[in-house]
């Protein structure tokens, strides 16, 4: 198994996306999830990913059901009001790409985690952000 990672509501729905004959739509990504020893799956990022899932209820209670399966790697992760605080702090530091709420609450709980990889397909928010007291910890994009 790979390392654990923290999804983002991008990578997470390109991860969990089938085509009609049930292949996965982005192979890649369905890849890292299943490799995966935990993925971590942010409150915040679950409330995004119901809006993009909005008009596909089968997914996302499929989606929800194995989020909540201890048999799955999956790990819902509660957003703490610390996890909001730091998001804002990154928004701020890295004010250029403009991170906002829920990217920055993923960046904020794999710090707090210290867990450093992220399944994302935000390459231009998540690229240039750095995590830690000092700021020095990259973020690894997955794929």
């Amino acid at each position: 198994m790979a390392d654990p990672l923290i999804a983002d509501t991008g990578g997470l729905l390109r991860a969990i996306a089938r085509r009609p004959d049930g292949r996965p739509s982005w192979p890649a990504y369905s890849r890292a999830l299943a490799a995966a020893s935990r993925v971590v799956v942010p409150a915040a990022v679950l409330v995004e990913v119901d809006y993009f899932l909005r008009a596909n209820r089968p997914a996302m209670r499929q989606f929800v059901d194995e989020l909540f399966d201890p048999a799955t790697t999956l790990d819902f992760q509660p957003t703490t009001e610390d996890d909001v605080v730091r998001a804002m702090e990154l928004d701020q530091k890295f004010h250029g790409p403009e991170i906002g709420i829920v990217d920055g609450v993923v960046a904020a709980v794999a710090e707090r985690l210290r867990i450093y990889s992220v399944l994302t397909i935000d390459l231009e928010d998540f690229g240039p952000l750095r995590v830690g007291q000092r700021y020095t910890q990259r973020l690894q994009i997955v794929p």
